[in-house]
């Protein structure tokens, strides 16, 4: 939880000094909120302007507000004015002979204390203690007990929390070592250094507390440590960073270790320590990538940050300083690795790995996210950019039209074009770019993927590339659902079930026909598609079929007379029979 306190002004003409605002209000807005302060004048028993003796009032300025002090004649006034009473009166309301041309308000400020919540960073005010966005409590252990703590209470049984988790695993828990663990993460306390020095309106998105959440998780899980063999960091060389990126851009985010605070974009930040910590992610994903290829550990998990799939050749965007996912890529096939798949189910198009490999035959991209025509970040991805120069086919991008997609949708693409494509494909090694997103409560992504479909998406992965599979955190910035997706998919490694049933999945309607289009464009270079996309287009018109039969259905709720049919209302006879269709 942050907290800051807005200094509200308050216009008052000689007020009470221990007079108080009142708050206001207003959520998603950046903006600080004015309130106005009226006058209260009062004695010390309460009564306003009046005393125990007299039954009149007095109107009586006797000194202005800038100490100046001005004669004036006493007007005896009822105390119950009328209209009338004002008319007669005038002289004792008329202000015309003083000059109040340097008379000035005085300033007094107000309080307004807001927290912004631990989980999702929203605003809210100070004396609400649970979020009005994801219902997250003030004082949130998050940060301390992962997703296991109670979103509700901070002191909500958190130790028995704790250990009903550990129980939950214990008879997985083991002491890891290189020997007994087949699943390696990723892990380096020094990226949470990369932080905005200054925060604007309020807390950046990509922030450290993403890793303290995922790392507190997995710790009250007893999956890391216990579990998982740690991946002592290096920084990434130069030379290894030159496979992926130009060495102007490399320069360029070495030269912010040498500034208190920068942006390469108006999201995309760093501080002295960035550059720092992009050479540790990129660092961690090459090794795991190498290690697992080589066979030191089955598979692994990078927690990593800054994320890295909006980076391109040339530029840092995207909250992104090094593209991790292609390094990684290079580096396994630096290690023997002939053929590698990149799946990037992050909700925003990861822009920068297609440019990076939109020529390589030798890399499949396949990406699937929200993109609405291109009006949804960074506007890219739409299923007809399928790669270049001699590399047609191997970039596959499955385009969500409106957010909102879950589960269904996406094992959905995964049965029809994700394994078919890569199965034909197959690759040596596979690399998960693992945003969480387009989980369910993600503030950015507004999707509804759950802990289980994430995990089953990483199993359905894992029978490919005889399991040497790396996934690398991308994005995700609800906390709470962030941790829980990434444990769920570190538990599909350490080769638990998925939980999940993936028969007889039933696609949204948008879904299918984004699907539909992928496999009309994507067939030209994979013709095995070609099968499932003439089933599918069979289901789609029998779906079709159904609509239009519910809607002839509606408008036969009303049965018109037979007669109607050759007289004067014939027309309207065959509109509401269904045979004729106003358009």
């Amino acid at each position: 939880m942050v907290s800051e306190t807005v200094q509200v002004s308050c216009v008052t003409n000689g007020g009470d000094k221990n007079n108080q605002g009142f708050k206001r209000k207003h959520l998603g807005s950046d903006e600080n909120t004015t309130t106005c302060c009226h006058d209260e004048m009062s004695d010390d028993k309460g009564d306003i302007g009046t005393s125990g003796r007299d039954t009149t009032t007095y109107i009586n300025d006797d000194t202005q507000p800038d100490g100046v002090s001005v004669s004036r004649k006493r007007t005896r006034l009822p105390k119950e004015l009328t209209f009338q009473d004002m008319y007669n009166n005038q002289d004792a309301f008329d202000d015309d002979d003083e000059d109040d041309s340097d008379w000035e308000p005085v300033q007094k400020h107000v309080e307004i204390l807001k927290w912004f919540c631990t989980n999702c960073t929203m605003v809210n005010l100070d004396d609400v203690v649970h979020c009005d966005i994801c219902g997250e409590h003030k004082e949130s252990g998050i940060l301390k007990h992962g997703f296991y703590a109670s979103p509700c209470s901070p002191e909500l049984d958190l130790i028995q929390v704790e250990s009903e988790a550990r129980e939950r695993d214990k008879d997985l828990r083991f002491e890891a070592s290189a020997s007994n663990c087949s699943t390696a993460v990723g892990f380096d306390e020094r990226m949470l250094l990369h932080s905005e020095v200054e925060m604007k309106s309020h807390p950046h998105p990509e922030r450290p507390d993403r890793l303290r959440a995922i790392a507190a998780s997995l710790t009250a899980a007893g999956i890391f440590p216990g579990k998982c063999y740690p991946i002592t960091a290096r920084e990434i060389t130069q030379e290894e960073l030159q496979r992926v990126h130009s060495l102007e851009h490399i320069e360029t985010v070495e030269l912010t270790s040498q500034i208190l605070s920068s942006y390469f974009t108006p999201d995309t930040y760093a501080n002295k320590h960035s550059a720092h910590a992009a050479r540790l992610a990129a660092g961690l994903c090459a090794d795991l990538a190498s290690g697992i290829f080589s066979g030191r550990v089955r598979n692994g998990f990078a927690l990593v940050r800054p994320p890295g799939h909006h980076a391109g050749v040339t530029q840092a965007m995207g909250f992104c300083l090094h593209n991790n996912a292609a390094v990684a890529a290079l580096a396994a096939q630096a290690a023997g690795a002939k053929k590698v798949l990149i799946v990037d189910w992050d909700v925003h198009h990861g822009n920068g790995t297609q440019e990076i490999f939109e020529q390589n035959k030798s890399v499949l991209y396949i990406s699937l996210h929200r993109h609405e025509g291109g009006k949804f970040y960074p506007g890219t991805g739409a299923a007809y950019e399928v790669g270049t120069k001699g590399a047609e086919g191997y970039c596959v991008n499955i385009p969500w039209s409106r957010g909102g997609v879950g589960d269904n949708d996406y094992i959905f693409a995964f049965q029809h074009v994700v394994l078919p494509i890569a199965s034909k494909f197959s690759p040596d090694f596979t690399i998960i770019s693992a945003g969480f997103d387009a989980a369910r409560g993600d503030p950015l992504g507004c999707c509804d993927v759950t802990p289980a479909g994430y995990a089953q998406m990483t199993h359905m992965l894992s029978t490919l590339s005889g399991g040497k599979l790396l996934v690398i955190l991308e994005g995700g910035y609800n906390l709470r659902s962030i941790s829980s997706s990434a444990t769920a998919v570190i538990k599909v490694l350490l080769g638990e079930s998925s939980g999940y049933e993936p028969e007889n999945i039933v696609p949204s309607k948008s879904g299918l026909h984004t699907v539909l289009e992928v496999l009309k464009i994507q067939m030209k270079y994979w013709p095995t598609l070609s099968s499932s996309s003439e089933k599918l287009q069979s289901q789609w018109g029998m779906y079709s079929m159904e609509n239009k039969k519910k809607q002839v259905k509606k408008r036969r709720l009303f049965e018109p007379p037979l007669w109607w049919r050759w007289g004067r209302k014939q027309l309207l006879y065959h509109i509401l029979t269904g045979h004729f269709h106003l358009k």
